[in-house]
């Protein structure tokens, strides 16, 4: 079970979760997707038992109050760097899924030197990617999947693909990690990515890289994990056989590579 803490940063309070792990081992700075409160790590977490982890809730997202104001990637990421010298934390590896793919990546450009190594999970590179069907996107609109279960039930398979779409048990059996969001919170969350493109600076990344995709991914198709692949010069792509949703229908499997890939880095780019 993690430490919870309330860390206020000036204006800002961040409800923190720390996992303890091994006291050698680099500390991995966790972010999570659009509209997903801390509960969404919990899968993953467990099956990390020897590496310490800290992630809070973006503002305006679970027990962390909004910002009167919208926000960019970059003060997100400045954010996390302030929390991460309020606990004492040097450098770090980084996971981001989905959006938090996105804020991972504009915090290696920011932090070079604390960013040890990067891990994008079911993400892409903004405003250039290749996007999904409007159909599925359209969901993405509004919180609504977050806050209303049977709606989430009903459309998972076709927003989420993978084991979504042949494993009815999969959403109820994650049901306590998803809870209730904000539309203003969730608001915010689009504004800071809106506009906002890697593709010019992937090239610029110098930390070793472990890219992470499903290959039936209606959110984030495949092809946009292979473009960042070839942009992101040390870095490795390992493709699941599942949807948008790996980190939580596999988390032992998405555990074991990921642990693999933090020990030793990739082989090749």
């Amino acid at each position: 079970m993690p430490e919870w803490r309330t860390v206020t940063l000036g204006r800002q309070s961040l409800r923190v979760a720390l996992w303890s792990g091994d006291a050698q081992a680099t500390p991995l700075l966790f972010f999570n997707g659009i509209g997903a409160s801390l509960e969404m790590l919990s899968p993953l977490a467990q099956a990390l038992p020897g590496i310490p982890i800290i992630a809070f809730d973006i503002p305006g997202v679970g027990l962390s109050p909004a910002r009167w104001l919208p926000y960019r990637l970059w003060n997100m990421a400045r954010l996390a760097g302030r929390l991460l010298d309020h606990l004492g934390i040097g450098r770090v590896d980084v996971l981001g899924v989905s959006w938090g793919g996105t804020l991972a990546q504009q915090f290696a450009l920011q932090n070079p030197r604390r960013c040890r190594r990067l891990v994008l999970a079911a993400t892409a590179q903004g405003a250039w990617m290749v996007p999904g069907r409007l159909k599925v996107l359209r969901h993405f609109i509004s919180p609504r999947r977050h806050n209303d279960a049977v709606h989430r039930e009903r459309i998972a398979g076709e927003i989420y693909g993978g084991r979504a779409r042949t494993d009815p048990q999969l959403m109820r059996s994650l049901h306590n990690c998803i809870k209730p969001t904000s539309r203003y919170g969730y608001l915010l969350q689009q504004l800071a990515v809106a506009g906002w493109c890697s593709v010019p600076w992937l090239p610029l990344l110098r930390q070793p890289t472990l890219i992470l995709a499903g290959n039936d991914d209606p959110v984030v198709p495949l092809i946009n994990a292979r473009l960042m692949h070839k942009l992101i010069r040390r870095s490795h792509l390992h493709v699941f056989d599942d949807g948008h949703l790996f980190v939580l229908s596999q988390p032992e499997a998405t555990a074991g590579v990921l642990q693999q890939f933090l020990r030793t880095g990739p082989t090749h780019g």
